[in-house]
C-alpha cells in the first residue's frame, strides 16, 4: 500500500486538529487560537492538493 506525502500530512494535521481542541482540561486556557492555526494550515494544504500542487 503506497501513501503519498499529502495523505500523510493531512492525517497528521487532522490528528493535530483533534489534539488542540479546547475540550480537555489542559488546553481550555489556550482558547481557540491553536485550533484556528491548525485548521488554517489544513485548509491551505487542502486547497494546494485540489489545485494539484502537492
Amino acid at each position: 500500500m503506497t501513501f503519498s506525502i499529502a495523505t500523510i500530512i493531512f492525517t497528521i494535521l487532522f490528528l493535530m486538529l483533534l489534539g488542540v481542541l479546547p475540550v480537555w482540561s489542559h488546553s481550555r486556557q489556550w482558547g481557540y487560537v491553536p485550533t484556528q492555526v491548525v485548521g488554517f494550515a489544513l485548509i491551505v494544504l487542502l486547497a494546494l492538493a485540489l489545485l494539484g500542487v502537492i
